[in-house]
């Protein structure tokens, strides 16, 4: 049975674990996770100097951190009544989000040109690039006014690849791994025995979903005297097959004129087709307490199994997005979002540990981020 844990901030070299209130968000889909911390006494509290805005801290459940980042303000009220504290924050990526790229532009720029010369400078230097052994070859523009972050996805997603950052400050730039073992389960019985959800909700819809996907490459180059000769030689259709089986026919089509190759178009017309499937079905579940089955605190890139009658469910789903939350009517708790599984990020795969050989240009890269 799990018992309520404290929240403890650490900053400046001091803890503060009192709050009565509180609640740490993290999401994939989100740029920057935030947390919220309020505390309400009648007693005389003088504000700690070390609750400054833009202050380096971190967020800690017992021994597991939930998140590595910054103040980002604090509010202290003092009435009649008593004295309310409110403190909120981010994680590491604030600054990415907040600042322009140092650069005002550049032209071709590669992930790694990105990591050194946006990331770095603003002060990202922990980074890890988990493609295992896949080419990270495709180059951006990074255009006047740009943020950080804005810099970063693009590269990332030209490349297959997403960012984010990890509870102890680390950002990533890969995918996530499916072949993870679940950390438990969620199960909903009709007769109740075994239950271990408070609540749990699904979601389908249509809208934005797509049966079939068209990308559009690069078009020929024309050479007969200046004369169109109307070849647009690259194209790659991907279709949904549980759609198709439903006789549901929804096309759409995407002209990418960065697809230069026919790998390159498949790999996009993937991505989009696999996009329009997350949005298609989410599970909503809360759970008390702040940890999974197997005893880690949920986080979003974990997997789970989801068994529920009511809903038809029985299945391995994603957890896409988490809320930790302490709040004085319904206690600890935790908010889960999950999508369908091995959807997000197709081609994003995660390192595998003494498996195989990552070539040298990739090998070199890869130890390039590291010294960043």
């Amino acid at each position: 049975m799990q018992t309520e844990e404290s929240i403890r901030l650490s900053i400046g070299g001091k803890i503060y674990d009192t709050w009565e209130g509180w609640s740490v968000e993290s999401d994939l889909l989100t740029p920057a996770d935030g947390f919220e911390l309020e505390l309400f006494t009648r007693d005389t509290v003088q504000l700690p100097g070390t609750l400054v805005e833009g202050a380096s801290c971190s967020l800690t459940l017992g021994r597991d951190k939930v998140l590595t980042g910054q103040l980002d303000e604090v509010e202290h009220d003092i009435s009649k009544r008593g004295i309310f504290i409110r403190v909120t924050g981010r994680d590491k990526a604030a600054v990415l989000v907040d600042c322009s790229a140092p650069f005002v532009s550049m032209r071709e720029a590669s992930l790694s040109q990105i990591l050194k010369e946006v990331v770095t400078p603003l002060g990202i230097t922990r980074v890890e690039v988990r493609a295992a052994g896949k080419p990270i070859h495709r180059r951006v523009q990074v255009e006047p006014g740009q943020s950080g972050w804005e810099a970063l996805l693009q590269v990332a997603e030209a490349n297959g690849l997403w960012p984010w950052v990890e509870p102890d400050g680390l950002l990533v730039v890969g995918g996530p791994d499916y072949t993870s073992t679940p950390v438990g389960e969620l199960i909903m019985r009709t007769d109740g025995k075994g239950n271990n959800v408070e609540r749990l909700s699904t979601r389908r819809s249509i809208a934005g979903r797509y049966s079939q996907i068209t990308v559009l490459g690069q078009h020929g180059q024309y050479d007969n005297d200046g004369l169109d000769t109307g070849k647009a030689h690259l194209r790659s259709v991907i279709r949904d097959d549980v759609l198709a089986r439903r006789g549901i026919f929804r096309p759409k089509v995407v002209i990418d004129s960065a697809s230069e190759s026919q790998d390159m178009a498949t790999t996009r017309a993937r991505k989009l087709l696999a996009d329009s499937r997350l949005e298609g079905f989410e599970i909503r579940a809360i759970v008390k307490g702040y940890r999974a089955p197997n005893g880690a605190v949920w986080k979003p890139g974990q997997r789970v199994i989801v068994r529920s009658e009511p809903h038809g469910l029985n299945t391995t789903y994603f957890l896409m997005a988490r809320t930790l939350r302490l709040a004085r009517n319904q206690g600890a708790y935790t908010e889960l979002r999950l999508r369908e599984d091995k959807m997000w990020v197709l081609d994003g795969n995660p390192l595998k540990k003494h498996k195989g050989k990552k070539s040298n240009a990739d090998a070199a890269f890869i130890q390039m981020v590291r010294g960043l």
